[in-house]
């Protein structure tokens, strides 16, 4: 426990860098997903198009190569910003791919008739999508969201190494303090538990409430 009581302000400040990169890039990776989705079954072929290579690339792209793009590579086309900004947009981007094929499975769920019956209501395609495939979609697609989100919470570690504070970066301090390194990484996983436990019992909370029943 020691490691823990005598370093508790330097996991807490790496829990909660962590956290806010999970937040944060859960937001964005939701908003991209669902904004892609929406071009990958667009009526318009350029959406389509677009949509289709946002995904290929993102999820054939490593993500610490994609780490290494927007981290170094931005700051040379004039963009400068700190860095958790560019570890939440390379975090957001690469799993909105994710996001945007399982909301894309989602809606293929949905009976093509439904769309077809609202298009002849004189509803648009943008109306169509968001009042009655979406919210059906929605109810399907809940337990595989959750678990993306779970992965991008782990996958934000890659941040520590470009010198953003997150929770796996802590181990470096304490052990160059002489630190046990064994229990540094036990406590770092309970911290990591912690946040994995409470996307999951988020979601579960959502699956009981709008979960389709099977």
């Amino acid at each position: 426990m020691n490691v823990l009581t005598s370093n508790f302000s330097t996991f807490a400040q790496g829990f909660l860098g962590t956290l806010e990169l999970t937040v944060y890039a859960s937001v964005l990776a939701l908003v991209l997903g669902f904004v892609m989705a929406s071009f990958r079954v667009s009526p318009v072929k350029s959406l389509r198009a677009v949509g289709t290579v946002w995904v290929t690339v993102l999820r054939n792209t490593p993500l610490t190569l994609l780490f290494f793009a927007v981290l170094l590579g931005l700051p040379r086309f004039g963009l400068v910003l700190p860095f958790e900004v560019f570890a939440i947009l390379a975090l957001g981007c690469y799993t909105s791919a994710f996001i945007c094929e399982v909301l894309r499975s989602g809606i293929n769920t949905v009976p093509r008739g439904q769309g077809e019956a609202a298009r002849s209501l004189g509803m648009t395609f943008g109306q169509t999508l968001s009042v009655v495939v979406l919210p059906q979609a929605f109810r399907s697609v809940i337990p595989p969201v959750g678990s993306t989100l779970i992965a991008l919470a782990k996958n934000s570690a890659i941040a520590g190494a470009f010198s953003v504070s997150e929770l796996l970066g802590t181990y470096k301090t304490l052990s160059e303090l002489g630190y046990n390194i064994i229990w540094t990484f036990v406590w770092i996983a309970v911290g990591y538990l912690i946040i994995t436990l409470a996307i999951s019992a988020l979601f579960n909370v959502l699956e009981r409430r709008w979960g389709v029943a099977r």
